[in-house]
């Protein structure tokens, strides 16, 4: 029982810590919060115990391989063995034929024309509206923020915005903010199958539980957004920008190029981030060895961030490794950090440990996110620059925060 009850002291603590913060004490958003903790607790238990709901959620694993089947087609005809053809020679070592580059990532093009083309469908828009219609009536929230938030559950956190352009110009600036919480807050349906393909092998019904995040963390970024920066009367806006596609071959060319730029930018990260830990990790290896092993950025991490990780339910023995990931997360990224979380030896972490894990970590609140926010955000709202930069690095910690707060709800209940 006493792992529970850690998760819910971490969810305290979370709460305090964004009061405190808090622009406005006495302003305490206290029906959003109780309102938002029982939609993702309610939320929680319907897709991860009911047994109907959550057979449907594993069996998007499915989706998962019928889409990377799909892609390694393409793959396969255009980068030939390194794309996940068959090789002509016998292979002796076949997790060695894994090519991330040419095999997996080319998934992020894929799923971004695919999402481009059932937003013009209006598939995505219905279920967007649908997503803003609960954050209103539940939580209060205004319709452009609402659906803006719902947005970037899809489309990504500047991508989410552009639905709502005609608006940012008018949103208060606790409206921003909010939005601006979501955005480091959720992952974007353009990677969720990236992750899931990531985590297959530790993790049954990948997929399924990234979605679960992204959706709970958005009703978190709310919760926190609304605490640190109180909420004043907003736009009610129910309605999306016009459409951003001419036709389906259009969407599809659209879709195929900001997945390209998106796959170029996760490769150039990977590349530079790995190698520059790996350097951090030579020049730390000169100093002395620490509790008898050398240092590491990895085992730095550990220690800074175990305590947080120990708040939202991880077990002290474990929270030097979940807090070395959760540290790449938040300074690197979460791609970083998953993929680290899947080359874990078996058994570092438990089966609840490492979901909740997987959920605190399913979010862009990074460095990098947060000047991508700043320069997106800016572009389309440039007299607003002033109020945007500090909104944004503001919203790196209230998303983190956000996100820590739906893995401590994982943690709570009773669903490993």
């Amino acid at each position: 029982m006493f792992p529970h009850l850690q998760s819910l002291l971490g969810i305290f603590v979370i709460l305090t810590v964004a009061w405190i913060l808090s622009e406005n004490r006495r302003a305490f958003p206290l029906r959003t919060v109780v309102s938002g903790l029982a939609l993702q607790i309610g939320l929680a238990l319907l897709l991860l115990k009911v047994p109907v709901a959550r057979d449907a959620l594993y069996g998007l694993n499915g989706v998962v391989g019928a889409l990377t089947g799909a892609t390694r087609a393409g793959t396969s005809f255009v980068f030939g063995v390194l794309g996940g053809a068959d090789p002509p020679f016998a292979v002796t070592n076949p997790k060695g034929m894994v090519n991330f580059a040419f095999g997996i990532l080319p998934l992020v093009i894929v799923i971004s024309a695919l999402s481009a083309l059932l937003w013009h469908w209006k598939i995505l828009p219905v279920i967007v509206k649908a997503i803003a219609f609960v954050l209103r009536k539940l939580l209060g929230v205004g319709g452009a923020v609402g659906l803006g938030g719902g947005s970037m559950v899809f489309l990504g956190n500047v991508e989410g915005l552009l639905v709502i352009r005609p608006y940012l110009a008018r949103l208060t600036r606790a409206e921003m903010f909010i939005l601006f919480t979501v955005g480091m807050a959720v992952v974007s349906g353009t990677v969720f199958v990236l992750y899931a393909m990531i985590l297959k092998e530790v993790l049954p019904g990948a997929l399924g539980h990234v979605l679960v995040a992204s959706f709970l963390s958005l009703v978190s970024a709310i919760v926190i957004g609304r605490i640190i920066v109180p909420t004043e009367a907003g736009i009610d806006a129910v309605d999306a920008a016009g459409s951003r596609y001419h036709s389906s071959m259009d969407s599809i060319a659209h879709g195929t190029e900001e997945g390209l730029k998106l796959y170029w930018q996760i490769i150039a990260m990977l590349v530079v981030v790995v190698a520059l830990v790996a350097l951090l990790n030579v020049i730390l290896a000169v100093l002395p060895p620490i509790f008898g092993a050398p240092l590491t950025l990895q085992r730095i991490f550990g220690w800074l961030f175990a305590p947080v990780v120990w708040l939202i339910g991880v077990p002290w023995r474990e929270s030097a490794t979940a807090g070395s990931l959760l540290g790449l997360k938040t300074s690197l990224n979460e791609v970083i950090a998953y993929l680290s979380m899947a080359a874990l030896p078996k058994g570092a972490l438990d089966p609840r440990s490492m979901l909740i894990m997987v959920y605190a970590l399913c979010g862009f609140a990074n460095f990098s996110s947060v000047g991508i926010l700043i320069a997106g955000t800016s572009a389309l709202v440039p007299e607003r620059r002033d109020e945007i930069v500090p909104l944004a690095l503001r919203a790196l910690v209230s998303g983190t925060m956000a996100s820590c707060m739906t893995g401590a709800v994982i943690g709570l209940l009773p669903v490993v």
